[in-house]
């Protein structure tokens, strides 16, 4: 959804909210109101944070329930957007900043089409990442989550205490990890015998 801009003959009332709705991608969202604006409500991403844009008259209760609405909207188009490897490396780039103190870096990520069995992969010594393209078209909360526990690895090589404890500071950790476990159980659902028409 495109930005728009604000033209409103005093100064537009903002507030700013540290903690989204769960499900949201974003760290902040800033409610921005506008005189001007009668009844169209719009929303996009502006760094880590949310700009949903709203009429002034509306009340608490609507505000709420719009800001969840459009950040279903953004998570609904952005799953559809497949991000290239450029872009999954700067991606990583800013997870790593955001969660490891930019301590994670890898020297190449990119999604491979040979992985399978298994969401992604880290090879250490190399500071080689390599995602499942199978994640492509997923949430993108699932593919941050993935990223990081690759980052981790460029960390920590196992999967011992100290390897989850840099995970717990992504606060979508066991989110990520229920969605894929509920990928991988669907997939094992045994599936019915066509009923076609012969």
């Amino acid at each position: 959804m495109p930005a728009d801009p604000l033209h409103s003959a005093g100064k537009p009332q903002r507030r700013t909210t540290s903690q989204p709705p769960s499900g949201s991608g974003a760290s902040a969202i800033e409610v921005r109101r506008s005189a001007r604006r009668r009844r169209t409500v719009s929303a996009y991403r502006e760094g880590d944070r949310t700009v949903v844009l709203i009429p002034a008259r509306m009340s608490e209760a609507e505000e709420k329930r719009w800001v969840t609405v459009m950040l279903d909207k953004l998570a609904a188009q952005e799953s559809k957007r497949v991000l290239g490897d450029t872009e999954l490396a700067e991606r990583a780039e800013r997870l790593s900043a955001q969660y490891f103190d930019g301590r994670a870096r890898p020297t190449s990520v990119r999604w491979v089409t040979n992985q399978n069995t298994r969401w992604g992969s880290c090879t250490p010594s190399e500071g080689s990442i390599r995602l499942s393209h199978r994640l492509q078209g997923m949430p993108e909360y699932v593919v941050d989550y993935v990223l990081l526990h690759e980052l981790a690895h460029l960390l920590v090589p196992g999967h011992g205490p100290r390897f989850w404890r840099l995970l717990e500071a992504y606060p979508r950790t066991e989110r990520a990890k229920g969605y894929l476990e509920g990928v991988v159980a669907a997939e094992r659902l045994p599936h019915p015998p066509s009923t076609r028409d012969e």
